[in-house]
């Protein structure tokens, strides 16, 4: 049997790939939330767009579930930057691709609601979906960014790693 081999990963390879995503990510959530409070949100209302799905205007001064909604939005800043640097170092240090992508929609999503934070005090808000009378609390492409990136995180530890995979070798193309 033959062990596949892969190429090694440099930090500059991890970081040319992560650093582009977490810039195109902050810039699609940026552009969206611009959209939504310049063109679509005047007046701000509620506008339902299927029979589970609102856009609505939110703003949203605390953390995931407006957790810590009283915190000062400097200290949630000031953390969230300190998470930010510390994904960066990891991406550095990033063995694969889906690693790589993973972080840098995490970091564009938390610099884009960074920036939210320090234009608006708060985070703008503004997809809204729901069953009925339950309604997740709303969020935004940033958010939706963050918990993709987690995800895929997450799927990568379960999933099998390439030094664990085993092929078998052709006989054909031993000769």
């Amino acid at each position: 049997m033959v062990q596949t081999q892969t190429a090694p990963h440099t930090s500059a390879s991890m970081l040319r790939l992560g650093l582009p995503i977490a810039a195109a990510w902050f810039l699609i959530d940026q552009v969206s939330k611009w959209w939504i409070i310049n063109s679509v949100m005047q007046p701000p209302r509620v506008i339902p767009v299927t029979e589970f799905f609102n856009l609505v205007l939110w703003h949203n001064t605390g953390v995931g579930f407006g957790l810590f909604g009283d915190t000062s939005p400097w200290m949630l800043m000031t953390f969230t930057l300190a998470m930010v640097i510390g994904l960066i170092i990891w991406l550095m240090r990033a063995a694969n691709r889906l690693t790589a992508i993973a972080l840098g929609l995490i970091i564009g999503g938390a610099l884009a609601n960074i920036l939210d934070r320090l234009r608006h005090g708060a985070v703008t808000d503004f997809l809204d979906f729901y069953v009925a009378a339950y309604h997740w609390p709303a969020f935004n492409l940033a958010d939706v960014g963050i918990v993709s990136g987690v995800s895929l995180l997450l799927l990568e530890s379960v999933w099998p790693r390439g030094e664990g995979r085993v092929r078998k070798a052709d006989p054909n193309s031993i000769r």
